[in-house]
């Protein structure tokens, strides 16, 4: 099969040695860590050929068909921070595909108040940081005056936090949070809101240090900075489609089905990949895949401690998909309190549906569910979508289906942080990628373009090629 500039000739990977001279780079693993490292590095004049082992590449962000309809995997959201992402998109030209919100508003329904006072909404004004949210959270009819009030000060005091201090890293938020007279209404309605759909975890299962940097980064840094990016398109034009197109325009070989079975160091002090039928040698190698298959394919000596990639967690998204046969939902999205759904997607216009509205339910830190069967989750959601969304009472369920991504994410467990590795392996050569490599974020979309400009830097360095185009992320990050 082909795809990009690489060929299939007789089960045998085409050689391309002539299409850049010089350094040759492999980069295993085609989501979006994977297309980056390729991009970067084809950028600044390497030789990279990119080999995937799914028939697509975009990762865990991806679509695929429901007879007529494209539907992605699961809905993916980013923050007018998320600057490597946004570079991502510009680069592979996406930027107007999924536009970001001019302005924070985030509609929160609690479906335990009585019709008519559910609404409330999470929005900044045009001030500067922290007053751009004051008036939102002042009149945020979910909480209480006294618990307003306590949010305020713990803001404050999670903006004082040194995101450099290790020991952050070893408590939990829940109990920071705790600690800083948060009452359990204020997490519910308030921090886990934001952190069950960054983080993929609830307050006492995260790390304060990545939840930290959350909030820090999203609330405390810019009044823009929380501002809600989303795809209006499938995933899959972005991820594979537009992907695929700048990979082939900077000369980049993509290789898909192509799994690797090894990677080892070779005679003349490079690295051999092994795929089936056939070894490619290169001057550098990027893994861009998931720890659990990173440490598969990590030769010996590679890191102090390959065992810790082991011990990285993971935490499943479940996503529920549902066709009405008339409009349910008047905004773009909004999330629950008081039901077991957690954010609601109108993907009416992106799924290509020509009739009634196709509503995505995104349910993180889905442990308890992410292996029921459809015919329960139906039974659970569909009484509670017409408990949040009154319309839903008459419309009939022309669809009812279920995605479900068991290790979406790494866990972002307290402790997380020292098992998390950097670009830069001890054999030279060697680099990783991935969401869960040590970028400082938690395992967003934003993780993985960041991860994959990282290993291409320490990549460029070793190879002795500049470094100039490069984006420059990682200030922005404190």
């Amino acid at each position: 099969m082909t795809h990009g500039n690489g060929t299939r000739d007789g089960g045998r990977l085409a050689d391309v040695s002539a299409v850049r001279p010089g350094s040759h780079a492999v980069v295993v693993g085609g989501g979006l860590a994977g297309v980056t490292a390729a991009l970067a590095l084809a950028d600044a004049g390497v030789r990279v050929t990119l080999l995937e082992g799914r028939p697509r590449l975009g990762g865990l962000a991806f679509s695929f068909q429901r007879g007529d309809l494209t539907v992605d995997n699961g809905q993916h959201v980013y923050l007018r921070c998320c600057t490597a992402y946004r570079w991502f998109l510009d680069r592979i030209g996406g930027t107007a595909l999924a536009p970001v919100q001019e302005r924070l508003d985030v509609p929160v329904v609690d479906v335990a108040r009585p019709e008519g006072r559910r609404l409330g909404r999470l929005r900044r004004d045009a001030l500067p940081v922290p007053l751009h949210l004051g008036r939102s959270l002042a009149t945020y009819p979910h909480l209480s005056l006294a618990e307003r009030a306590a949010v305020g000060r713990a803001a404050l005091a999670l903006g004082g936090l040194d995101l450099a201090d290790p020991a952050l890293d070893t408590q939990d938020f829940g109990s920071w949070l705790a600690a800083h007279g948060q009452s359990a209404r204020a997490v519910e309605a308030l921090w886990d809101l934001v952190g069950v759909a960054t983080l993929n975890a609830v307050a006492g299962d995260a790390s304060l240090g990545l939840a930290a940097m959350v909030f820090k980064t999203g609330l405390l840094s810019d009044p823009g900075a929380a501002d809600i990016g989303w795809a209006r398109v499938p995933l899959g034009e972005l991820h594979d489609r537009l992907a695929r197109r700048a990979l082939d325009s900077v000369g980049v070989r993509t290789e898909v089905r192509t799994r690797v079975t090894s990677v080892s160091k070779n005679e003349n002090g490079g690295w051999s990949v092994q795929v089936p039928d056939e070894t490619l040698e290169a001057d550098a190698v990027v893994l861009a895949v998931p720890q659990r298959e990173a440490h598969d394919l990590l030769p010996a000596g590679a890191l102090d401690a390959p065992g810790n990639l082991l011990e990285i967690g993971t935490a499943p998204i479940l996503n529920i998909h549902v066709v009405y046969d008339r409009k349910v939902l008047a905004t773009p999205f909004l999330t629950a309190l008081g039901t077991p759904v957690q954010w609601v997607f109108d993907r009416t216009e992106a799924s290509g549906l020509k009739d009634g509205q196709y509503l995505a339910l995104s349910q993180s830190t889905a442990q308890d569910e992410i292996d029921e069967p459809v015919a329960a989750l139906r039974e659970r959601y569909l009484p509670e979508l017409e408990r949040l969304l009154p319309r839903t009472r008459g419309a009939e369920v022309k669809d009812f289906f279920v995605t479900r991504e068991r290790a979406a994410t790494f866990a972002p467990a307290p402790g997380v942080g020292r098992l998390r590795p950097g670009a830069r392996t001890k054999a030279p050569g060697l680099y990783l990628a991935g969401a869960w490599t040590a970028t400082g974020w938690p395992a967003t979309m934003e993780s993985a373009v960041r991860s994959g400009v990282g290993a291409a830097g320490a990549a460029l360095d070793a190879l002795g090629r500049s470094r100039g185009l490069l984006p420059d992320f990682f200030e922005e990050a404190a």
